[in-house]
This record gives C-alpha cells, structure tokens and sequence, in this order.
C-alpha cells in the first residue's frame, strides 16, 4: 500500500495575521527576466528541490540541487498563491510532475488551510538574463 507524502512549500509563512498584506508587499519584488534552456520535464525529483520562488498566481521556479531552476507555468491562474506565497503538495510518488496539483495554503492567524488545488504544468529549465550595464 503507498502511502501519500505531504509536503509543505511555504516561501514566507507569517505567524500572526496582523501586518501580513504589509510584510507581502515589502517582499515582493519583481520576477527577473529568464530565457528557457533545453527541453522541458515532466517531472523531478523531490530530493532535489532545494527551494521554490512564487513569481506569480500562475508562475513558480524549484530551485534544484547544482543550481539549475526549472520554472513551472501553471495552466491556469492559481488564486491567491502569489498573495499567499506558500503551497503544498501530495505524492505517493518521489517524483513532482506536470499531472500533480498543489493547494495553496492560506494563512489564518498562524494557521494554515488548504485552499485552491491548481494543476501544474510542465517543468522548464530556465537562466536569469543579466541586466545589461
């Protein structure tokens, strides 16, 4: 019988629901520019994902083991996962693929809900384009 393996992305998690749509617009920044590089996958590897960065309701980079990242755009817009700026995901798998959804987790006074499951789409390795100057 496999068992399904929870798994808690949460890029900034704020402990108390005061003060938390200010600490998200001080933290916002925005995206830099990428250019795709190689074939997209299907898949990864969960122990390699050494962090993830919400760009967007419909845009978010794993950062892996050796320093590659691989941007994944969602089909569709994700509500409040930018907002939010933490998902999870379920597995039974050790692999994150493009069939899989994660939930956004919405933040109640420290507590985390699930909220909107959104599909993911393919995983597209990408470079940072270094501003010229």
């Amino acid at each position: 019988m496999k068992k399904s393996l929870p798994l808690i992305i949460a890029a900034t998690v704020a402990i108390s629901g005061t003060g938390l749509a200010a600490a998200y617009a001080k933290d916002r920044k925005p995206a830099p520019e990428v250019r795709a590089i190689g074939e997209a996958k299907n898949c990864v590897n969960l122990r390699s994902i050494v962090s993830t960065n919400v760009v967007d309701n419909q845009t978010i980079d794993f950062k892996m083991h050796g320093g590659k990242t691989l941007r994944n755009v969602l089909p569709y817009s994700c509500p409040s996962l930018k907002f939010q700026n933490a998902f999870s995901y379920r597995t039974s798998l050790n692999q994150l693929c493009s069939v899989d959804t994660i939930r956004v987790l919405n933040n109640y006074g420290g507590r985390l809900n699930e909220g909107a499951a959104c599909g993911l789409g393919k995983f597209q390795p990408v470079e940072v384009i270094k501003p010229a100057g």
